[in-house]
């Protein structure tokens, strides 16, 4: 199983999905990480990414999903994932690529935002990431108003229940 958290910048990717991955003994993937440096510098400067802009990030997610499916191997990847067409592209096994939304409100996210100090988006592009995003229907949520450690409970509960 693949398992890609996504959700608006500020969510609780990275933080939620290091744990998970850790518990789960798997590999952790930054999505962010992945972007090309045009993708850096524009969201650096505050300019919010296209559909275009995203396409060869994508592009390479999809690959380093189609690998480790194809070694058989578990991971997580923390990716936005905004739309429903980036999960659609990023969904190339639906049996084995599980995605898990972790929703919070602007306000929210936006303080949560403002205290990080090691990330270069700043948070005037989280308007254009809610305006982007299209809530998933048919994937499991978790609201982030819990602890990181309640999350991952609440997350391992629910992937017990698809291994059993």
């Amino acid at each position: 199983m693949f398992i890609v958290l996504m959700g608006v910048s500020g969510c609780g990717k990275t933080t939620i999905g290091e744990r998970l991955a850790s518990k789960l003994s798997t590999p952790y993937f930054e999505g962010d990480a992945f972007h090309p440096p045009s993708n850096v510098v524009k969201m650096s400067n505050g300019i919010p990414l296209n559909d275009e802009d995203r396409k060869s990030w994508l592009t390479v997610l999809t690959k380093l999903i189609a690998k480790n499916l194809k070694m058989g191997e578990e991971a997580v990847l923390g990716c936005s994932a905004l739309k429903e067409k980036y999960r659609d592209q990023l969904r190339i096994d639906p049996e084995k690529v599980l995605f898990i939304y972790l929703k919070g409100n602007y306000d929210q996210i936006l303080s949560r935002i403002k205290q990080r100090q090691d990330h270069y988006m700043p948070s005037n592009l989280l308007r254009s990431q809610f305006k982007d995003l299209e809530e998933p229907v048919d994937v499991f949520t978790v609201n982030i108003d819990q602890t990181p450690g309640e999350i991952i409970s609440e997350i391992l509960a629910y992937l017990s229940t698809l291994r059993s």
